[in-house]
């Protein structure tokens, strides 16, 4: 029966114009799925007429919201979720309106997210709109350098960039609204001028928190943007080098950002005469969570003989294919603490799937190792599971080695 003309009593004539489409139905079938339906074929204010136009909803979106009321089968796609949750919205569905709401948060990166977070607020989606928000604090700068923020309205624009938990530099912020405010000159036929920019970004400039940034920052970056007038740039010099700092129109506080987290799978530390050596083997150790949490660095152990630097590259994978990693050098200072050693970006991992975290240490000195494994550690809300890495070679597993912890946001 479905998009089937036999029988049909109406015909909707679905999308703007010029890119029609002409949809037959039953209108029985669909008041029995639609308050808004009901009301439109058997209300007071009934439609008499048996074509329909609906040029405010996509054709594709319609049809699955048809499928749905005539089946109960829902079939999404990345391309049409948002104008299928319009449409669920528009007719009163909500089941289809959940799956539409569920599909975009399983969905949800990086690169998504501040065009989803300007959709979740239209849309009403209050729990979208939190998932979004997670992703977009711990994560900013790839956030905030995606194509999809140069998307958004002007409104959602102001809301992020006054978001306290931002977990990045002023001066990627400051880069981000200058890109939307060329994206934004271009939707409007505007010429990209700094006038421009400034005229389209309205209050929005003044929301960033220029004097947050270090005084190279500025100088290399904001200065020469030739968006600032002269009388900013003179006064945000003299802001930081003065002593009667003059007054400005930008925010002077620093944003909070995110705490990270850090979830400790040993019970105890030790050290012995013959270990816990390194000879560029791999420590590796496999975890899973059973809520998204964003995996910002690991923490490791350090020399028990004092103070010593190693190199380390650490590495981050899901089924074997590497989601981040990053060679770099700490130094430890001859104690038991854990030493912070971070990816360049926090990864955002996703609830009831292994990740392997590895690392491989070089130095001459040998250093601590955990004692006493836990298999499941609740960090807060989150709960962690652990299971031996096929892909350790140094002796490190669920019971003892390297590898303490885990440093994330959530």
């Amino acid at each position: 029966m479905f998009n089937n003309e036999l029988m049909a009593d109406v015909h909707f004539v679905v999308g703007p114009p010029g890119a029609t489409r002409t949809v037959p139905a039953h209108k029985y079938v669909l008041a029995v799925g639609s308050s808004v339906f009901y009301a439109m074929f058997y209300g007071d204010l009934a439609e008499v007429k048996s074509e329909i136009h609906i040029p405010d909803v996509e054709p594709a979106a319609f049809l699955i919201l048809l499928k749905y009321m005539y089946s109960d089968e829902i079939d999404l796609e990345a391309d049409t979720v948002l104008a299928t949750l319009y449409a669920a919205k528009k007719y009163i569905v909500p089941a289809l309106a959940k799956a539409c709401v569920n599909f975009l948060e399983t969905s949800l990166e990086a690169k998504n997210a501040c065009v989803l977070l300007s959709q979740s607020r239209l849309f009403e989606e209050p729990e979208l709109t939190q998932r979004c928000w997670e992703v977009i604090d711990a994560q900013a700068e790839m956030a905030l350098r995606s194509e999809g923020f140069c998307e958004i309205d002007r409104q959602t624009l102001e809301i992020i960039v006054t978001r306290e938990a931002l977990n990045t530099k002023e001066a990627v912020v400051f880069e981000a609204v200058l890109n939307w405010a060329e994206a934004e000159c271009k939707r409007q036929g505007l010429s990209v001028t700094p006038r421009n920019k400034r005229h389209v970004l309205g209050r929005a400039l003044y929301l960033v928190r220029i004097p947050t940034m270090t005084l190279e920052e500025f100088a290399n970056g904001a200065a020469q943007s030739d968006i600032l007038t002269l009388e900013e740039t003179h006064s945000i010099f003299l802001w930081y080098t003065a002593t009667n700092k003059p007054r400005l129109d930008f925010p002077l506080t620093k944003r909070k950002g995110l705490a990270p987290q850090r979830c400790h799978r040993f019970q105890s530390s030790a050290y012995r005469s013959n270990q816990w050596r390194y000879r560029g083997r791999c420590d590796s150790i496999q975890f899973a969570v059973d809520r998204r949490v964003f995996i910002a660095g690991l923490g490791l152990y350090g020399s028990s003989s004092g103070k010593a630097e190693y190199s380390v590259k650490i590495e981050l994978k899901r089924l074997g294919v590497v989601l981040a990693q990053n060679l770099t050098k700490f130094m430890s200072d001859g104690s038991s603490n854990t030493f912070p050693v971070w990816f360049e970006h926090p990864v955002q991992v996703e609830q009831d799937t292994f990740y392997t975290a590895s690392a491989v240490l070089d130095g001459s000195e040998l250093s601590y190792f955990g004692q006493e494994g836990m298999t499941e550690v609740q960090c807060g809300k989150v709960a962690f599971q652990f299971q031996c890495s096929s892909d350790s070679t140094n002796g490190t597993g669920v019971q003892g080695g390297q590898i303490p912890e885990l440093i994330f946001y959530a």
